[in-house]
């Protein structure tokens, strides 16, 4: 008698699961092969090893905490399939250049996104001229100067 009862409840365990399993996968609607293609801004060559990071981004412009982090091949590339439609955040980061940053609204079933890296530009320093001509080379600045 303890047999069937065991059998039984085993069974009822593996149909409760699978029945818990199939009810987590929901529709997630139509997604998007994307395909990311990074340049240098004042040459054309790729970017090798640039991340590209994404998260979706809601419908106040939040950012989601969930996302993706890809990195390019030798020619610049990375892809993705399965990128669900909707606003998503699309960052590129690669040493020696600036930051990239912006959102794109992916509503095909394959999409390109081109990005050109610029390199950074000159911190801006109080203690240089900035009217075109450079600064004296003292690193004092103008209010520190000694009472004569």
């Amino acid at each position: 008698m303890k047999m069937p009862r065991l059998l039984l409840f085993l069974l009822s365990a593996v149909l409760i699961s699978a029945a818990l399993m199939a009810s987590d996968k929901k529709d997630e609607g139509p997604q998007s092969a994307l395909s990311f293609l990074v340049l240098k801004d004042e040459t054309g060559k790729p970017i090798r090893n640039a991340a590209v990071v994404l998260h979706p981004v809601g419908q106040h412009g939040k950012q989601a905490k969930s996302g993706f982090e890809l990195k390019t091949d030798n020619d610049g590339k990375t892809h993705f399939d399965g990128i669900p439609y909707g606003t998503w955040r699309v960052q590129v980061i690669a040493n020696g250049f600036q930051t990239f940053g912006d959102d794109y609204n992916i509503n095909q079933a394959a999409q390109e996104i081109s990005v050109r890296l610029k390199r950074p530009e000159g911190q801006y320093s109080i203690y240089e001229k900035h009217d075109g001509s450079s600064g004296s080379g003292n690193s004092t600045p103008p209010s520190a100067t000694p009472p004569k």
